[in-house]
């Protein structure tokens, strides 16, 4: 990395010899994993060179708008509405989760058993690496689950400016007035931080801008219905895992150039995998750069990733917000009817969710599904269960995996995934 980049970095607080190992690791592992892929889409190369640049040219552009006054807010959570930060002239970005790091240091503040994920963002922070953290005017979190819930007590005394969002655990009339209570409270804390005040024109704008974005994911994930699967799992997903920190027009232009070049490969039956490859269906917890361990196994053991129902994927990004409002009431209004309507595990009952994972199969043409699973994540592990025997009252095969973020158990998974794949054939 250039010394540019390293003085920016410096100037962030961050470890500059953790960092590099860091992202030596992450290198590696991005060119052993995305690199080795056979017939990759060519607009795949855009992705390429983010991933070269995720702790770089993306970071500059952040401290270039903090220059010019523009506020960046980082989030943990597809809960955080990126409407209400785009349409106060701010900047929303995914913080770093998704692979251990700092470990020693994170159990002194959480307990041994608390989730990978939680862990792991406390990992980048106390071992100071994640620039997007550093970066961020305002870092926000939300009681998703008791685990976060908690250990953002801890958290709030190792960041500066943590604002915390209540989230409601039932979907009822009074579940969805606290959403709105949240969602008001989140936008004149926002309008603060900015000294902006947000008008029905700036809201419908955020509100298109996202649109975009999350159309432009719906329609590569249309694309990979088709057989033989035009893109693989991983690409998908780590256009997926982009969508949370790219400068949100350039995402969308990219995502769609790609959809326009798989258009072409399905008119002429071109595919990453051959014809009747075993189609997987992956359901479950959220999968974070640079947590890519379980697609790569499943799609070189055979099969290939048709469709993620996860908020790192289809739950993030199924529904658009209702642009047609006149005023920044009726906006709310809208808002909080799509956030609504995501089906995370927090809620119960959750029945919709496992209408949707059926829904998926049947519109993915999937074979099974893989329910993903991280360890001590205990609303998806206990939704893991009915998951399965919804899916298998209806035939559809499910594999349960419960794992973390460490390589310690790639043979053991490979064994399991391997067996999974032949019973679809």
């Amino acid at each position: 990395m250039s010394d540019d980049y390293k003085r920016m970095w410096e100037a962030l607080g961050l470890d500059l010899a953790a960092h590099d190992a860091l992202l030596g690791v992450l290198g590696k592992a991005y060119q052993d994993i995305y690199l080795s892929q056979k017939h990759r889409p060519e607009g795949m190369g855009y992705f390429d060179f983010v991933m070269s640049e995720v702790h770089g040219l993306r970071i500059k552009e952040l401290l270039d708008e903090k220059e010019a006054g523009r506020k960046i807010i980082g989030s943990y959570c597809v809960f955080v509405p990126e409407e209400i930060v785009l349409a106060a002239n701010a900047t929303l970005v995914g913080l770093c989760s998704g692979a251990d790091f700092a470990m020693e240091e994170v159990e002194k503040l959480l307990p041994r058993n608390t989730c990978a994920l939680i862990k792991s963002s406390f990992g980048f922070k106390l071992g100071k690496v994640c620039p997007y953290l550093e970066s961020a005017d305002m870092i926000v979190g939300e009681n998703t689950c008791d685990g976060k819930k908690k250990a953002y007590e801890s958290l709030n005394s190792l960041v500066k400016n943590l604002y915390v969002m209540d989230l409601p655990q039932v979907k009822s009339e009074q579940g969805r007035a606290l959403l709105r209570a949240e969602y008001d409270r989140f936008k004149a804390a926002v309008e603060r931080l900015t000294g902006v005040s947000i008008t029905a024109e700036s809201l419908k704008q955020a509100i298109q801008s996202v649109n975009a974005k999350r159309a432009a994911i719906q329609r590569l994930s249309s694309l990979r219905k088709a057989d033989p699967a035009p893109i693989s799992g991983l690409d998908a997903l780590l256009a997926n895992q982009v969508f949370f920190y790219d400068n949100p027009a350039r995402f969308t232009e990219s995502v769609n150039k790609i959809c326009d070049e798989l258009e072409k490969r399905i008119e002429q039956e071109k595919g990453v995998f051959p014809q009747k490859t075993p189609r997987i269906l992956v359901s479950g917890c959220p999968q974070a750069v640079p947590n890519w361990k379980l697609p790569f196994i499943v799609e070189t053991s055979g099969a290939v990733i048709v469709g993620e129902e996860s908020c790192v994927g289809e739950r993030g990004t199924r529904n658009l917000t209702d642009d047609t409002g006149k005023t920044v009431e009726d906006m709310m209004e809208a808002i909080v009817d799509r956030y609504y309507k995501v089906d995370c595990a927090i809620f119960t009952p959750n029945p919709e969710r496992l209408d949707h994972i059926q829904e998926m199969v049947a519109a993915y043409r999937a074979d099974g599904v893989i329910h993903y699973g991280l360890q001590f994540c205990q609303p998806y592990l206990m939704e893991s269960m009915p998951v399965e025997k919804a899916l298998e009252e209806k035939n559809i095969p499910c594999l349960r995996i419960e794992t973390d973020y460490s390589m310690e158990d790639v043979g053991q998974l490979k064994t399991r995934i391997e067996a999974f794949i032949e019973q679809l054939r």
